[in-house]
């Protein structure tokens, strides 16, 4: 038998993921612990003004606000538009702009699993030599850098930056428990790492002040070692589960050296 989730028990759950108390919650959402107490025993039916408010004082992501709001009675609050539906043309050329105003640096827009929705000539460029199995089908971001015959072997200091993946991975499957994702870092936390890519013993870190205040990717490009910082960008006050999903990831060169040599590839 099938139990429905109540709106008070899919709030108590959201709540206690973030450790926040019931008087902290009211506090913020100008209420009282009595009524919140009330609205999670289901003593008492929230109004959607009220569902909409707590929702976003817990952090709540858009996707997770919908089935709030049905729990409670109400309709979804919230569109989730098909990145390819002509309604959303202004979003996917305003995107296109961005990516190609960033070369020849990389950059790229992903979605809630790290699937690739689109990327600029400075991704692909990394991606050359790839091996086909890889390429095929929607892109994965994650996949494609710590699979063994991905990006992984040309990762100069590839076990710090597999430990800051799957570490972020860790935060958002905690934050948002979201199942297709658990599943991805299974997939990729078991990939074996490659002999090739161990760290290499008594190689200095390229001069760069950006390096030195945020973990670099040091990558290697036909005979080449570039570093990067990683930015990682998202949409403000989304209406949208689409967009609340995506999240534009440039790579900003650390060194003078990787500036000169992407800008020496560049058309």
């Amino acid at each position: 038998m099938t139990t429905t989730a109540t709106v008070g028990s899919l709030l108590r759950t959201w709540r206690e993921r973030r450790g926040i108390s019931q008087l902290e919650l009211a506090g913020r959402a100008d209420s009282s612990s009595r009524h919140i107490s009330f609205v999670e025993t289901g003593r008492s039916r929230p109004s959607e003004e009220m569902v909409l408010r707590l929702a976003e004082h817990l952090d709540v992501p858009v996707r997770d606000r919908n089935a709030l709001l049905l729990a409670a009675g109400y309709a979804p609050r919230y569109a989730h538009t098909p990145l390819d539906d002509p309604s959303m043309e202004v979003l996917r050329e305003a995107l296109e702009r961005l990516l190609t105003g960033y070369e020849p640096y990389p950059a790229l827009v992903v979605d809630a699993t790290y699937d690739v929705v689109a990327a600029n000539r400075g991704i692909m460029m990394l991606l050359e030599g790839m091996p086909e199995h890889l390429l095929a089908g929607p892109l994965n971001a994650m996949r494609l850098t710590l699979h063994p015959e991905g990006l992984a072997p040309r990762i100069h200091n590839l076990a710090e930056w597999r430990g800051h993946l799957l570490a972020q991975m860790e935060r958002q499957i905690a934050l948002a428990r979201s199942a297709p994702l658990r599943a991805l870092y299974e997939e990729v936390s078991a990939y074996p790492v490659p002999a090739a890519a161990a760290e290499r013993p008594g190689e200095d870190a390229p001069d760069g002040a950006l390096a030195s205040i945020a973990l670099p990717l040091r990558i290697e490009h036909d005979g080449h070692l570039l570093s990067f910082v990683s930015s990682i960008s998202t949409f403000n006050t989304p209406m949208d589960v689409t967009v609340a999903e995506l999240a534009i990831e440039t790579l900003l060169p650390a060194d003078p050296a990787t500036v000169k040599y992407l800008r020496s590839l560049a058309p």
